[in-house]
């Protein structure tokens, strides 16, 4: 693979709220930039229903993202759909490496959002997109009158449960500690309908099925169960992608530590949205994130 040739002023990785706004705000300010991303929307293009960010009373994630789309397009900044591999530090510029090409850049901008947590148990992968799901917004109308089981009980595996009562027969909600987690509302609210069964200190040991999803075995009070379900919605919580930054400051959880100003670390490595340690994982917080990081880049390369 040849070396690049041109060294941009700024590279933004992802294109989910941080990294469109970054983008946006970059294109205003006329720099040279270029972003690279293997989706527009990030994990707003998995939301069902969206009520808390400004301006919109109610829009479906597949409607916000098409704005964030149109609002790129307008400003035809370069965007390339290229799978971001590593990124390193190259004297004073940083190379990023894709599933296509290599490119240099004076600053960089992570902005990768996260990844559902994985069950790692037998069955997992060999049924995922067969039974098993990460994501009841995007799938759970293909269950439509199955028997399903929701594994978490945080707020995410409450959420999914809320969304397939309508959908599912019925729904074991399932809990590896003695209580679920996720806040009293939407427990009582999956209470209230005869569809949901919760099974409390509940692991699951296999995935089991022919072609597709047949069942789920658990271990529950130390006795073994195999339930009969066509559906596994794996809900226990979201890992950041910060995989492809290997020399950056992170937390216990592989979150880049940012301050204020979504700087690291690293002088001319930024970062913004769901990858970060910032507390509250919003869409409004990682648009705002998204901001801050372009402004702060920009500064930094004036002051070179």
């Amino acid at each position: 693979m040849s070396e690049p040739s041109h060294v941009y002023e700024l590279i933004i990785v992802g294109a989910g709220p941080a990294g469109i706004t970054a983008a946006i705000y970059a294109a205003r300010k006329k720099m040279d930039f270029v972003v690279l991303t293997t989706n527009i929307g990030g994990q707003v293009s998995f939301s069902s229903e969206i009520e808390n960010y400004t301006g919109f009373q109610y829009i479906t994630g597949e409607e916000l993202t098409t704005k964030f789309q149109k609002h790129m397009e307008r400003h035809k900044f370069d965007s390339r759909m290229e799978e971001v591999q590593k990124v390193e530090r190259e004297d004073d510029l940083f190379r990023v490496e894709t599933d296509v090409g290599t490119y240099l850049g004076k600053a960089v901008i992570i902005a990768t959002g996260r990844k559902p947590k994985e069950l790692t148990v037998p069955g997992e992968a060999e049924f995922k997109n067969r039974g098993v799901t990460y994501c009841a917004t995007c799938d759970g109308p293909l269950f439509e009158g199955l028997d399903v089981a929701v594994v978490g009980g945080g707020n995410s595996g409450l959420e999914a449960v809320l969304q397939l009562i309508k959908i599912a027969k019925s729904i074991y909600l399932l809990q590896r500690g003695p209580q679920l987690k996720a806040d009293t509302i939407l427990v009582e609210k999956a209470k209230t309908s005869d569809k949901v069964k919760i099974w409390t200190n509940t692991q699951v040991k296999e995935i089991v099925g022919d072609k597709l999803v047949t069942g789920i075995r658990v271990q529950r009070n130390g006795t073994e169960t195999l339930l009969p379900v066509q559906g596994v919605f794996v809900e226990i919580g979201s890992v950041p992608n910060s995989d492809i930054v290997g020399f950056v400051q992170k937390n216990r959880w592989g979150e880049i530590i940012v301050n204020c100003k979504c700087e690291t670390n690293i002088p001319g490595l930024f970062a913004a949205g769901d990858v970060t340690d910032v507390p509250e994982k919003q869409i409004v917080v990682a648009a705002g994130e998204g901001c801050k990081a372009v402004l702060s880049a920009f500064r930094y390369l004036s002051q070179r």
